[in-house]
């Protein structure tokens, strides 16, 4: 592939920048990569492990004369990020982010950018329960989706570039309206882990009842939610506060299902249950027909060897 981005500049570098520079770099899509990260600690390992072309000890140095700026930091950070860099925007950039809301981040950057710098927001719909900057891999963005969500007259040609870069890191691309992503976001995403984290929590109740009970027997079904609710506790707590309206929609509408579904068992309504339980293995199936998923036994793990 060819270069799309002379400079590529990633604010933040956990495990999305990380990925996009190893993507980047497999597949020729930017001439150089610079990266910044708040903690010495973590702009450290980014240059011992040679993460990107050039780590920089600034927000401001690393976005010189950049191409393209990517915010890879928890949303609740973005605002103040952008007010820092907005002054050494290259005229003609393009600023984006990779954050999981995307009206919170529109509210916050948007008033920060400057004439002539292009604003176009995005979220990969990628990633796994680990952080930091040697969680990165350069496949994680294949066959996976990435949404676009720009807000009003946005540039084409910067927009093009953008989607490009993204398909050129193995994406699916589609563009989306501000709220309506945070709508559905809180669907598939937002609300599923807040319950992880719940249930996860209780559990924790019960284990103090139990002794070790609870997790040395962990079937199938808390293992995997353990897994979700492993994921960064900041990124969360900046979801769940900036996308406050949509996720607590979805929560009432799942508190009213699992009422019904308590009713249904404490009554004996068979009927009720199985056809709610073929109805939604049904999206189940769906989701690995859309290739966004395995059907693979135990979810495509690899087993230990004997």
């Amino acid at each position: 592939m060819s270069v799309i981005y002379n400079r590529v500049a990633l604010i933040g570098l956990g495990l999305i920048a990380g990925s996009m520079a190893l993507a980047m770099r497999r597949r020729g899509l930017a001439g150089e990569v610079t990266g910044y990260a708040r903690s010495a600690a973590t702009r450290e390992t980014a240059r011992r492990i040679g993460l990107v072309d050039r780590v920089c000890d600034s927000a401001a140095e690393a976005v010189q004369d950049a191409d393209l700026v990517v915010l890879c930091v928890p949303v609740g950070a973005m605002g103040a990020v952008a007010a820092d860099i907005a002054p050494h925007l290259k005229p003609g950039a393009t600023l984006s982010d990779v954050g999981s809301t995307k009206r919170a981040v529109i509210d916050a950057v948007g008033q920060h950018v400057p004439d002539g710098v292009h604003f176009i927001p995005a979220h990969p719909l990628a990633g796994t329960e680990h952080s930091g900057p040697e969680s990165g891999f350069a496949t994680l963005f294949e066959n996976r989706w990435c949404l676009i969500v720009p807000e009003g007259e946005v540039d084409a040609g910067a927009l093009d570039r953008l989607r490009a870069l993204w398909e050129g890191m193995g994406a699916h691309v589609d563009t989306m309206e501000p709220d309506h992503h945070d709508l559905v976001l809180a669907v598939t995403s937002h609300a599923p882990h807040l319950i992880a984290y719940t249930m996860v929590g209780v559990a924790d109740d019960l284990r103090r009842v139990t002794d070790s009970e609870v997790i040395k027997y962990s079937a199938a079904g808390f293992r995997d939610f353990t897994r979700i609710a492993a994921s960064d506790p900041t990124m969360w707590r900046d979801v769940f506060l900036s996308n406050k309206e949509a996720t607590l929609e979805i929560l009432g509408r799942f508190t009213e299902e699992l009422f019904a579904l308590q009713r249904a068992i404490r009554i004996g309504d068979g009927d009720h249950l199985f056809d709610y339980f073929t109805r939604t293995r049904a999206i189940r199936r769906g989701i690995i027909e859309a290739g966004q998923d395995t059907d693979a036994p135990d979810f495509g793990r690899v087993k230990p060897v004997e």
